[in-house]
């Protein structure tokens, strides 16, 4: 077997085991595809939202179920703190995603401390140390946010502790590049689907207003 053949066996076999580790800490990519709204899943109706000036509350109605378990976890995080608003978070959140993913892509996360639990950024350093030692470089170009829906919400009364998960379905061209620059995977101007999701949570009123990323799935 000649030398570029035998290099370019190599180089497959490091991009599956990347891919593989990829999806293990950011979902799922997938090829061009019709974008899908998802929608929260329905739940019984068993709570009763609370009525916030003579009506429901917009800011959470028009994200999730009225009467779901999770309008209800939101509501308690709007009375522990009053200036907490669904429609900011998710802003946040949307600006938080790209700025995070793409710290990722490009082995820049120390900035991105801050905004992540430790055993994250941990899953997230492990990744970038593999392609470090493997000499291999990624090359993104974030296209956008295709779609994303408010999950689930869950807040603890005892720690004030709130949790909101996300799911993602952004766009990006990312092409993987061996040591001697040849492309073992994706391909040049071709964008794909990106799914995530991701949890956040925060203390509520607590002074830092910073969310955290304390889960990623797919």
């Amino acid at each position: 077997m000649n030398s570029p053949v035998l290099q370019l066996l190599v180089l497959a076999g490091i991009a599956v085991f990347l891919i593989l580790r990829l999806r293990s800490v950011l979902g799922t990519r997938d090829g061009h595809e019709p974008t899908r709204e998802v929608q929260a899943p329905q739940k019984p109706r068993t709570h009763k939202l609370e009525v916030i000036e003579g009506g429901p509350d917009h800011d959470i109605i028009d994200h999730v179920p009225e009467d779901s378990e999770t309008a209800v976890a939101l509501a308690q995080m709007k009375r522990a703190e009053p200036s907490f608003g669904v429609t900011d978070f998710l802003g946040g959140a949307r600006g938080a995603y790209e700025m995070i993913l793409m710290a990722f892509e490009r082995g820049e996360i120390d900035d991105m401390r801050p905004f992540l639990s430790e055993d994250v950024y941990n899953s997230f350093a492990e990744v970038i140390a593999i392609r470090e030692e493997k000499g291999l470089t990624i090359e993104t170009d974030f296209i956008g946010i295709r779609d994303m829906t408010l999950s689930s919400a869950a807040f603890d009364d005892a720690s004030r502790t709130a949790e909101i998960t996300v799911k993602f379905v952004g766009e990006l061209v990312s092409v993987v590049r061996g040591a001697d620059g040849e492309i073992v995977e994706g391909e040049p101007g071709k964008s794909k689907r990106q799914k995530d999701v991701w949890t956040f949570e925060r203390a509520m009123g607590a002074d830092d207003p910073n969310w955290r990323l304390v889960a990623t799935g797919e």
